[in-house]
C-alpha cells in the first residue's frame, strides 16, 4: 500500500489501496465541485473535468449524487443511469468500475473498498448527523457485502471535528443515546458532536477497518466549511481504479 505523504495540487490526501484502486479527498485548490451552491455551472463542470483528467479517467466520468441527508444507497454501473431514488447519500459500484464521488463541507465523506472474487467493490457515503444516526454507513456496508465484498476498508475523510461542532445539549444527549461515541465537548466547553468518532465506532461494530484522515473543515483554510461560510463550495471524497 503506497501512501502519498505530500498530496499533489488539488488533493488534501490520497492513497493507492491495491490493484490500481485509489481513494482521495480533494482540497479547496481543486475548487468547488458542487452544482447546488450558486456557482457557475460551466465552471463547476470544468473543474470536474480537470479533476477527472488528474485521475487519469478516460472511459467513465466521476459519478456524483444528489445528496439529501438520507440513508438511501444507489448502485452505479458503467454507461447506465444510477439505480436508486433521485436523492441518495451513498453509492456503490459492485465491480469497482465506476469512479465515485461524494461532496461535503463539514459532513463526513466516507470512502469504501471491499475485496470480491473478481476484484473490488467500491462505495462512497455522505454522513452528516442525520445520515449517521439513520444508518447510511450500515446500509452501505450491507450493499457492499451483498455484492460479494469482504475485508471491507473505509476511509473517513476531513469533516468538522468534535472540538468545533457545537450543538444544543438536548441534541447531543439524543444522539449520544443512539451512538455514545458522538458525545463531545467543544474546545470552549459547550455540547458537541464528534462525527468521525461516531463513524469509526459504528464501522468497527460492523467489522470494517477504518482509517481516519486528519483535518477539521472549520479549522483548516484548505477545506470548505458550511459552518464557516454558508455560501461555501464543496470538496469531494473519491474512489476510482486505474485504467
Amino acid at each position: 500500500m503506497a501512501l502519498e505523504q505530500l498530496a499533489p495540487a488539488g488533493f488534501w490526501w490520497r492513497e493507492q489501496v491495491d490493484d490500481g484502486v485509489w481513494v482521495a479527498f480533494t482540497s479547496r485548490s481543486a475548487g468547488n465541485l458542487a452544482l447546488h451552491v450558486n456557482d457557475d455551472p460551466e465552471a463547476v463542470h470544468s473543474r470536474r473535468k480537470a479533476l477527472e483528467a488528474a485521475l487519469g479517467l478516460v472511459h467513465e466520468p466521476l459519478r456524483f449524487m444528489n445528496q439529501v441527508h438520507s440513508a438511501h444507497v444507489g448502485t452505479a454501473r458503467p454507461s447506465e443511469p444510477t439505480e436508486g431514488p433521485d436523492g441518495l447519500d451513498a453509492l456503490v459500484a459492485p465491480a469497482g468500475d465506476v469512479p465515485l464521488a461524494v461532496m461535503v463541507a463539514d459532513c463526513l465523506p466516507v470512502v469504501f473498498a471491499a475485496k470480491t472474487p473478481r476484484g473490488y467493490a467500491t462505495a462512497v457515503a455522505h454522513a452528516g448527523r442525520r445520515g449517521l444516526l439513520d444508518g447510511i454507513l450500515a446500509n452501505t456496508v450491507k450493499r457492499l457485502e451483498a455484492a460479494g465484498g469482504s475485508r471491507l476498508q473505509a476511509w473517513i475523510g476531513p469533516s468538522i471535528c468534535g472540538r468545533c461542532y457545537e450543538v444544543p445539549e438536548a441534541m447531543m444527549e439524543e444522539a449520544g443515546a443512539i451512538m455514545p461515541e458522538l458525545k463531545a465537548r467543544t474546545s470552549w466547553g459547550t455540547p458537541a458532536l464528534d462525527l468521525p468518532a461516531g463513524a469509526e465506532g459504528q464501522l468497527a461494530s460492523l467489522g470494517v477497518r477504518a482509517t481516519r484522515v486528519a483535518g477539521c473543515t472549520l479549522e483548516e483554510p484548505e477545506l470548505f466549511s458550511y459552518r464557516g461560510d454558508k455560501g461555501t463550495g464543496r470538496f469531494a471524497g473519491l474512489v476510482w481504479k486505474d485504467v
